[in-house]
Order: structure tokens, then C-alpha cells, then sequence
């Protein structure tokens, strides 16, 4: 069993071969490839977390497709001012598909 940990838009994923993943958003080429950086590889009981070898290792994902998450309301409020504030925010998502782990 083979999977790696991967930075993904600012955060860390596990992943594996065949494993869909949503993260913030990515550019992918304009095949709709996206080669993620690894942090941890796990090969069996093989453990690789050294920077130079990491180096080395590819994971490439496919993009299935750019979406948009889920709206967040955020409220400010001031008591005896009158002061309000409303704001939303909907974050920029993206789907990909793990194609390879070398």
C-alpha cells in the first residue's frame, strides 16, 4: 500500500492512487494536470521524510472540476452603536483525481 501526504492549497492531504480529493483552488496546465508536492511518502513499511528525497517524488492528479464551496455568512455587531455588518464569502474549490504516485 502506497500513499503520500501532499501540500494542497495551503493545507495537508492524505492521498492515494485513485483517491479524490477537494482542495482550494489550483491552476492546472492546460491538460488539466496538477503535480502536488509531497511531505510524506509511505511505501509499505518504508517511511520517507527526508526533504532531498521528497524531492525526487511526483504525485500527479488530474483536475475534475472547479466549483465553489459553500456560503459562509459573517455578521459584525457593535450593541448600543447601531453598527451592524454582513458579509458572505463562498471559497474557491477544486476537484482532483490522484493519478500517480512515483
Amino acid at each position: 500500500m502506497v500513499f503520500a501526504v501532499v501540500r494542497a492549497g495551503g493545507r495537508q492531504e492524505k492521498v492515494e492512487v485513485g483517491s479524490v480529493v477537494t482542495m482550494n483552488r489550483v491552476v492546472a496546465d492546460d491538460k488539466g494536470k496538477v503535480v502536488l508536492p509531497a511531505v510524506l511518502l509511505v511505501d509499505g513499511d518504508k517511511i520517507t521524510s527526508d526533504a532531498d528525497k521528497l524531492a525526487k517524488v511526483t504525485v500527479s492528479a488530474e483536475v475534475v472540476e472547479n466549483l465553489r464551496g459553500p456560503k459562509i455568512r459573517i455578521m459584525k455587531y457593535k450593541n448600543k452603536t447601531g453598527y451592524k455588518k454582513r458579509q458572505g464569502h463562498r471559497q474557491e474549490l477544486t476537484t482532483v483525481k490522484i493519478t500517480d504516485i512515483k
